[in-house]
């Protein structure tokens, strides 16, 4: 009797790592393994580089307290990488995969994730090769269209929350010693990100929100950003502001300079901070002290604040993927479409990765304040939700005479 050989399924992490993206891929392997569909799963090392160079580990058998642990460490597990794929790159992709009879790559990432995973469907197609093809979305910029939000989001959005709070209740102490503060974080060209330092201050303490920068809305222009720091400092007597390590003025002048510190293989430039040059200026052309925060890689990788809805969609995502490989589906991303506000629900979906590959999700107007500069309530309603229960404490803030605000 002739035992056919199952094929392999070949899983890959890309792009920034996040708190919840070993999750997916815990989901991936699980559900893989679940279906009966493949004989093994191998795991590329440092995304698709380590299947061009022939970097791989076998995952199939990694146990259930392995698989356990895995879902609650931050980082990628099989470690990332932003290598574009040449046009040659595809054909020894392909050679590759053929060698290990593997019939299925599911790729986690973002928007260049998702072009390595739509290039890859193509060339095998044109070549005859069967291959499934599907991409796991991540990415804590929260900019992929197609998806109501994406895995990775919801837990840097609530370290943000937090982070944001308390810099400002460190800033309340000593106005006098430093009235200014800016808050730096990542997020690429899109308002997600820095929108979600404001979702900490709903309620009695709505009037402690920060100044907002926003990519989609960019001061004309240095003076500009001046005037409105010095116009809140005057109101308040302080100012927070949140400012992305991407802000460029009207005429698309980077804050941080002109020339990229850094540009990837992806055409992504990465120009000194922002934060830093504001800073500066502040104190130049205002004569006020000011200093900057800069909460860095560690803002997408804090397990401590990780969201529980979060690190639950994002291995739901990675189950969906291995059940449409195993379906023989190609050429798609699992996408999480909303289904209910209250109680909130998301379900997995799938969209077309042509719809996706290198594109990008602004932050939509209805959720940019009239100024520009703060967030609308149908922004709380969207994001709230994503940071799961209780995803701060109740402070206690005293006025001059020591009797509670809050």
């Amino acid at each position: 009797m002739t035992t056919v050989r199952k094929p392999t399924l070949v899983v890959g992490q890309s792009g920034g790592a996040t708190a919840v993206i070993n999750a997916s891929l815990v989901g991936v392997v699980a559900a893989a393994k679940e279906s009966g569909r493949f004989g093994r799963v191998l795991g590329m090392r440092h995304g698709i580089e380590g299947l061009l160079r022939g970097d791989l580990v076998d995952v199939t058998d990694l146990g259930a307290s392995t698989l356990d642990r895995l879902r609650e460490t931050p980082s990628a597990a099989l470690g990332t990488g932003r290598h574009k794929l040449a046009e040659g790159d595809l054909d020894r992709a392909l050679d590759r995969l053929r060698g290990l009879d593997a019939r299925a790559v599911v790729y986690i990432g973002g928007n260049d994730s998702a072009d390595t995973t739509h290039r890859l469907h193509r060339h095998a197609a044109g070549a005859g090769y069967d291959l499934a093809a599907i991409a796991v979305p991540k990415t804590i910029d929260n900019d992929l269209p197609e998806t109501d939000h994406c895995p990775g989001y919801g837990s840097i959005a609530r370290f943000l929350a937090n982070a944001v709070r308390d810099a400002t209740y460190d800033t309340l102490a000593s106005p006098q010693l430093h009235p200014v503060k800016f808050v730096e974080v990542m997020g690429r060209d899109a308002g997600w990100v820095p929108a979600a330092g404001v979702l900490g201050f709903g309620g009695e303490e709505a009037d402690l929100a920060p100044l907002t920068l926003l990519p989609e809305h960019p001061p004309a222009d240095l003076d500009a950003v001046l005037v409105e720091i010095a116009e809140v400092v005057r109101a308040r007597g302080w100012a927070v502001v949140v400012v992305p390590e991407t802000l460029r003025d009207a005429a698309g002048r980077h804050f941080g300079g002109a020339d990229p510190e850094y540009v990837d293989a992806f055409g992504h430039p990465y120009h000194a901070s922002p934060g830093a040059a504001l800073t500066k200026a502040v104190t130049l052309g205002l004569g006020l002290r000011a200093r900057y925060d800069k909460p860095g890689t560690f803002a997408r990788m804090a397990m401590a604040l990780v969201s529980p809805v979060d690190l639950a969609e994002a291995e739901a995502v990675g189950r969906e993927a291995a059940r449409l490989t195993a379906a023989g589906e190609s050429d798609l991303m699992v996408t999480l479409d909303r289904v209910g506000d209250k109680p909130y629900r998301c379900v997995a979906g799938r969209a077309p990765l042509a719809a996706i590959a290198n594109r990008v999700r602004p932050f939509p107007p209805a959720f940019v304040g009239a100024d520009g500069r703060s967030v609308t309530a149908a922004f709380r309603d969207y994001a709230l939700p994503l940071l799961g229960a209780d995803p701060w404490a109740r402070y206690a803030r005293l006025d001059g005479r020591g009797r509670p605000v809050l």
